[in-house]
């Protein structure tokens, strides 16, 4: 009988092919974009679940706030680790780690310059689950100068990982001995190293040092709000000697939240955001929504075809519930078809949309077994979900009625199809103006002017730590060139989001006051602000003729002063903090520079203060301003210069309008993403669109050639098929408008400087849409206009 049932569905599906193809390839574009978004939030959702002790492992962070400002760091200072494991017993292990740990690695011929090692206590081990290839997980660590390498930075400096065990190599001249190796870190990791190094012997620092990521064991997953509850406690005893009064919070972040939950200073690495997740995760509910409704509009208005055929099958014998179950087979049928469909247009699409969303996923993700039982099963429910309003409605008809082809009342199923195409227009319409606002957001955010000139200003970090001390020989030696107009240092690239931050003091006698606040430090040389062209507000900029600048002057932005209310500071007196033999770290304010931003838009400009350089090592990061002629030939002279003070190692250039761009990168491929999946949902509520206004057509043969004799224009027909539904898209805009503009107004919170929101952009946003199914409904309705009324009147 089953079997049967499905003969019945095919010979439907294939006798009416045009509506057949129309369900089929929107259900399968709907089902491959479901698809597609589920392997990317699977994936997001999956960071830092491979470690079998996930579910007690956090990290510690620290917040703190107080009048002049606060802070909320995802790091802590050395002493932490000892410290929480001593006074709770609840913490099973502690480790630290600490991202300084890249260097350049010499082993025999080979030289390697890696950026992305990390030290470590042994114990880090014990916490996390890192695969051993080589070497013994107890001891790996626990020796001074030990290294354990990872599969592929070993295979580059041994050829293979077998080899690399018990070998010694070089980093930054210290001799260094592989005591294990490593499978890689897995890509869904909050952080990604290529090699573990051993902490020094003893390592530790001061309590206000922050710049270390500490992680604990718990016994017991709940021993979190233990820890976290004594918090002032914790501060009191370790940490207000340093840090004065303020109101400070311990936060134990469970280990796998990090990745979607957390977006603290000095995070380990690019973190996701759970908002998309949910964005992406509704976003693929609702286009798959907008495919199954072109299924059960075409499937409800098409009942008159059918009318008559179920009139007969209850006539000889079939009860309603067979003729559900024949409603049904034919959805699950269409489905399956569709889904297969899907599984090809996936395979095709998945190497554009992991290059889109930087994810390396695969259609067989879950395994081959499970990801044909999730197909079939998904298959199954949303023929049986897309069926059961067709199969109710259309099993529904009396017997007497059917075989007159009498349809009764429609006036319920028809509001019900006109709802559906009113949702579908709201969803299509919701995603255009959020994917134009964030296009918007994204413009205004690479071309707002920063408070500096980041055109054709680039700069890279000089590793090597005898070139910085030959900073100004390097300098003289670029600027021989014409084409490089200025040259500078700073101890930090901005633009990167990473930026020292500390106390700042209005007195000098070291005592905190109420106007005391956290602000950015940035270490700067002489030609830092004209090389930037940054704008002079107040007061000079640091100079070479007045020696005492070094160790006595400091310059602040425009926020500082503003934040603490002075109207000349220029010459004022500042407590910076205290050194470490408790000595009070005084300084001149000597200038104030105008506002420009260090961070990216997501973050609002802070109280910044700038000094001059200590030592020769703090010159770590170079800046340079070429000519807008042949930057090319300036890149190669700026390379071959660099070269002759440092043979070993080229620099690796980054231009500061490409820091800043890549703070949006999260930004860029979200818009993206969600841009592709607007463009199907439009393509698909199109799609049910043209499959509607194919069988009014249809259904109005004799009308409209009726019409046509007496007179009609092909204007008038168009108008006559195309009006109902243009009212929809337009009722469809009115409700989609508010529910835009929260969405997008929620997204822009998130930055500091954004844009408004204009009315026109829904004018546009709705206004693209009706054109679109405007030009949707015309092409089928001028082909049904245009023809010849006579076959239409002889048409039976």
């Amino acid at each position: 009988m089953l079997r049967n049932y499905f003969k019945i569905a095919w010979r439907n599906l294939t006798k009416h092919k045009a509506f057949s193809f129309i369900n089929i390839f929107g259900l399968a574009v709907g089902i491959a974009a479901f698809w597609l978004i589920a392997l990317y939030v699977t994936d997001e959702l999956s960071y830092d679940r491979y470690n079998t002790k996930a579910d007690r492992i956090v990290r510690v962070v620290q917040h703190g706030t107080w009048d002049g400002g606060g802070f909320d760091f995802a790091v802590t200072s050395a002493p932490y680790a000892g410290a929480l494991k001593s006074d709770f017993p609840q913490v099973e292990q502690t480790a630290r780690i600490d991202r300084e740990g890249g260097g350049k690695i010499t082993v025999g011929d080979k030289i390697i310059e890696e950026g992305n090692m990390v030290l470590a206590d042994n114990a880090i081990f014990k916490i996390f689950s890192y695969q051993f290839l080589q070497g013994d997980a107890q001891t790996a660590l626990t020796k001074p100068q030990s290294i354990v390498l990872t599969k592929t930075l070993a295979e580059t400096l041994f050829g293979d990982a077998e080899s690399a065990l018990n070998k010694t190599i070089s980093i930054d001249g210290t001799a260094t001995n592989v005591t294990g190796v490593i499978a890689d870190v897995p890509v869904n990791s909050h952080i990604t190293f290529t090699a573990l190094r051993s902490l020094p012997e003893g390592f530790t620092s001061a309590w206000d040092d922050a710049s270390i990521y500490t992680y604990l064991l718990l016994k017991d997953a709940n021993d979190k709000q233990v820890i976290e509850a004594a918090s002032s406690v914790f501060f009191n005893k370790y940490l207000k000697k340093k840090m004065g009064d303020l109101k400070f919070g311990l936060e134990l972040q469970p280990l796998t939240s990090i990745h979607l939950h957390s977006n603290l200073g000095y995070e380990a690495g690019s973190n996701g955001n759970i908002t998309y997740v949910y964005v992406f995760s509704i976003t693929a509910l609702l286009i798959l929504v907008i495919a199954v409704i072109n299924y059960v509009n075409l499937a409800t208005a098409r009942s008159s075809i059918r009318i008559k055929e179920i009139g007969v099958r209850k006539v000889i014998g079939s009860d309603r519930s067979q003729l559900i179950i024949m409603f049904f087979a034919e959805s699950v049928l269409l489905t399956f078809i569709a889904t297969v469909i899907a599984a090809v247009i996936i395979q095709f699409s998945l190497p554009f949309f992991n290059q889109l969303s930087g994810k390396t996923l695969v259609l067989m993700q879950f395994g081959t077994v499970q990801t044909v039982a999730i197909f079939l099963g998904f298959s199954l429910f949303t023929g049986l979900f897309s069926g059961i309003y067709p199969a109710m409605f259309l099993s529904g008809f009396g017997t007497i009625n059917a075989m007159k082809g009498q349809l009764g009342n429609q006036m319920a199923t028809i509001f019900f199809r006109k709802s559906l195409v009113v949702f579908q227009f709201v969803i299509t319409i919701v995603m255009i103006v959020g994917s134009f606002v964030i296009y918007q957001q994204l413009r205004f955010a690479m071309n707002k002017d920063l408070g500096f000139n980041k055109a054709q200003t680039l700069t890279f970090h000089v590793n090597n730590h005898d070139v910085r001390g030959k900073i100004a020989a390097l300098r003289q030696q670029l600027l021989q060139n014409p084409n490089i107009e200025d040259v500078s240092t700073a101890g930090n690239p901005i633009g990167s989001n990473s930026m020292n931050s500390g106390g700042f003091n209005v007195g000098v006698d070291g005592k905190s006051n109420s106007e005391s606040l956290l602000v950015q430090k940035l270490t700067i040389d002489e030609d830092f602000i004209p090389t930037l062209q940054i704008k002079m507000s107040k007061g000079r900029n640091f100079s070479r003729d007045i020696t005492s600048d070094v160790n006595e002057a400091i310059l602040v932005n425009q926020t500082l002063v503003d934040k603490i209310g002075w109207k000349n500071p220029v010459g004022r007196r500042v407590n910076l903090g205290v050194d470490n033999q408790g000595k009070v770290i005084a300084r001149t304010i000597v200038g104030v520079v105008k506002d420009f931003n260090t961070f990216s838009l997501q973050h609002k400009i802070s109280p910044l203060v700038m000094s001059l350089p200590q030592e020769a090592n703090d010159k770590d990061n170079l800046y340079v301003r070429v000519g807008k002629n042949n930057i090319k030939a300036s890149l190669a002279y700026i390379t071959k210069t660099y070269g002759d003070f440092d043979i070993e190692q080229k620099p690796e250039f980054h231009f500061l309008d490409q820091n800043f761009a890549a703070q949006y990168q999260t930004e860029q491929k979200q818009g993206n993403i969600l841009l592709i999946f607007t463009i199907l949902a439009i393509s698909i509520a199109c799609l049910g669109l043209f499959g509607l206004v194919t069988f009014t057509a249809e259904q109005r043969v004799k009308e409209i050639g009726i019409r046509k004799v007496l007179g009609a224009s092909v204007t008038s027909i168009v108008s006559l098929l195309g009006t109902d539904l243009m009212k929809l898209v337009f009722i469809a805009t009115i409700i989609a408008c508010p529910i835009a503009y929260f969405a997008m107004n929620k997204w822009l919170q998130d930055f500091e400087y954004k844009i408004a929101i204009n009315w026109w952009v829904f004018l546009l946003a709705g206004g693209g849409a009706s054109l679109i199914a405007l030009a949707t409904i015309s092409i089928q309705s001028v082909k049904a206009a245009i023809k010849n009324p006579v076959k239409s009147l002889k048409s039976e």
